[in-house]
């Protein structure tokens, strides 16, 4: 417990420095590197042709996020496709099945990262290259420059202007992925993580076997893969290999990429919406003071005395932490889960307690020695809450209630999340909290200072509803064919619980698998690819329309009956406004899975 503590404490602290950097390349404020990096961005702008000048309202930037998006699939597609040529290709490694080609281009382009395919037998270094490390890189950075723009429309400084999505892109890439990915990846490769062009090298066993070890770009994709949360593997084992995490230091370090840039989002949400707080209240001071000393006051020295007076005796009010309230609840929810994941790994497998057998280091199956049951079951709570999908161990030889909270954690979709998701979606729940406490109490509901109507409500019960339709419809397809079921490796609950898995994996573009399904089939290759990218782009433009639709609305002045949104009441309310929802459309399946499962071992 301590290990996970202390990684909590010093992940708080390093997201202090971390989160107010990018709330300046967000809010396009200066820094101390723009120097450096304005030269960048201006080549890059002239080469892709981008107009800086040139504003997006909600539709524009949703429209090229889409377009841009979808060309990229098709060039990396023609890539996997023809990657059998002789180029940077030194173990021979074939074309990509058309069926497979699709799903892994979705679900990179997706900020998905689900694998169908094994890393070390499946693609090339070009490949990895062109395609897995070039998207991981577009993909993460597409979802911030949503964010961004989501959170411009909150703020609601102008009428109509998101921002300008390529410009987004680029500066999103180039100050904030690239630089740290960089660090990143000195890192682990001083721990060792490989990073080389080589062919795989054949080794010999102390047991007289041989064994091949895999070489090639291990490193930049390890850094990128976490930063950006993507999440696929360099190879079939993940991160719980020591080629891509081989000790304590690079685990610690790919946390902590995993966890930065989410958390800084809903910090970036808050400062933004304080300027735009103070901002307001530093027009309404000018006006009121000027008309107060026009009209009231005659000569200079009474002027000066009241000047002196109201400076003295006016009292500081209280600034707005809408943006602390969310992180609090985030928080929350994320702990719990820790919490039962932990408890339920340390208890170990509860057949083998009946029997009189003890595990006095917990459920180590599926584990790696070297990270134990703390880190482990951190590592698991992380990667699905931050909705990355890399795993340092496999979510399949879980324990049921400990399997059950990686589940959760992407059913939820709303706990920090990956590439600026998280905040999106819990602004979702935040308008519905409001809208259920305004029926309360008979009044019309406020959130930032504008009123939350009928269209709102619409558009947020549907991005709402959009995630759990696709899990339990997939679900239900394939538990009703036999193509679906013919990828259930355990039977009973437990194959419940891999079906259910691996389609909220793609709902909520997390991609870590249970690893037990055999999915690199047509069905499941095209099925959970549509989910994806039905997941990924519905609920986007639904919530750049709701933001859109914010942002031409009038302020509204606060009032006795306004439910306050920046208190820690709120925050209890958002984590019951969440929890019930989940348990409305998520339990039955649950308790068919996981909790079935754990009782039946009972």
């Amino acid at each position: 417990m301590l290990q996970i503590i202390l990684t909590l404490i010093f992940y708080l602290i390093l997201l202090v420095p971390v989160s107010k950097y990018i709330y300046h390349i967000s809010a396009g404020k200066k820094t101390i590197f723009d120097p450096i990096f304005d030269r960048v961005d201006n080549v890059v702008y002239k080469l892709c042709g981008v107009d800086r000048k040139r504003r997006m309202n909600w539709k524009e930037y949703a429209m090229s996020l889409i377009v841009t998006n979808f060309i990229m699939m098709v060039i990396s597609l023609v890539v996997l496709s023809t990657q059998g040529i002789n180029l940077l290709n030194p173990n021979g490694i074939e074309n990509l099945k058309l069926d497979l080609g699709f799903n892994t281009v979705v679900s990179f382009m997706t900020n998905t990262n689900l694998q169908h395919y094994a890393g070390e037998s499946s693609l090339s270094y070009l490949s990895t290259m062109l395609v897995i490390i070039f998207m991981m890189f577009v993909s993460s950075a597409s979802g911030y420059a949503v964010c961004m723009a989501f959170i411009r429309g909150l703020v609601g400084k102008t009428k109509n202007d998101m921002g300008n999505f390529f410009e987004d892109l680029i500066r999103i890439t180039t100050r904030v992925l690239i630089p740290f990915s960089f660090i990143i990846g000195l890192i682990l490769v001083s721990q060792g993580v490989i990073q080389n062009f080589s062919e795989n090298t054949v080794v010999n066993t102390i047991e007289g076997t041989k064994q091949v070890i895999q070489m090639g770009p291990a490193a930049a994709l390890e850094s990128i893969k976490h930063l950006g949360t993507n999440g696929g593997g360099f190879i079939g084992g993940n991160s719980s290999t020591p080629i891509e995490n081989p000790n304590i230091i690079t685990n610690i370090t790919e946390l902590y990429s995993m966890m930065l840039i989410p958390g800084s989002m809903v910090v970036v949400f808050g400062k933004m919406l304080r300027d735009r707080v103070h901002e307001g209240e530093k027009e309404k001071k000018n006006i009121l003071i000027k008309k107060f000393e026009d009209d009231v006051l005659d000569t200079w020295d009474i002027k000066a005395k009241d000047r002196k007076h109201k400076n003295n005796a006016a009292p500081k009010k209280k600034e707005k932490s809408e943006g602390r309230m969310i992180f609090v609840a985030m928080s929350i929810i994320f702990v719990l889960g820790l919490a039962l994941c932990f408890w339920s790994e340390s208890k170990g497998n509860p057949i083998l307690k009946n029997l009189g057998l003890s595990q006095t280091m917990g459920s180590m199956e599926g584990k790696e020695v070297r990270f134990g049951i703390a880190q482990s079951s951190l590592f698991t709570a992380v990667t699905t809450s931050f909705t990355t999908g890399t795993v340092n161990n496999m979510h399949d030889s879980l324990t049921p209630l400990g399997g059950l909270v990686p589940l959760l954690n992407m059913m939820l979709n709303v706990v920090f999340g990956g590439a600026g998701v998280g905040l999106m979606n819990m602004i979702l729940y935040a308008i519905l909290g409001v809208f259920i406490c305004g029926l309360m109490i008979g009044r019309t509901p406020e959130y930032l200072g504008k009123k939350i109507e009928g269209r709102e409500m619409k558009l947020t019960s549907l991005a709402i509803i959009i995630h759990p339709f696709f899990i339990l419809l997939f679900t239900a397809i394939a538990l009703s064919t036999s193509q679906g079921i013919a990828g259930i490796t355990n039977g009973g609950f437990h194959g419940i619980t891999q079906i259910v898995y691996e389609y909220a994996s793609a709902a909520a573009n997390n991609g870590s698998g249970f690893e037990g399904l055999n999915d690199n089939t047509i069905f499941w290759n095209i099925s959970t690819g549509i989910v994806m990218l039905l997941s990924r782009y519905i609920p986007i433009v639904l919530q750049l329309a709701i933001a859109g639709n914010l942002m031409k609305k009038r302020f509204v002045v606060e009032s006795p009956g306004t439910l306050k949104t920046d208190g820690l009441n709120f925050s209890m309310i958002l984590v019951f406004v969440v929890f019930v929802f989940a348990a409305l459309t998520f339990l039955p399946v649950l308790i068919l899975g996981p909790v079935s499962e754990f009782l039946s071992m009972v």
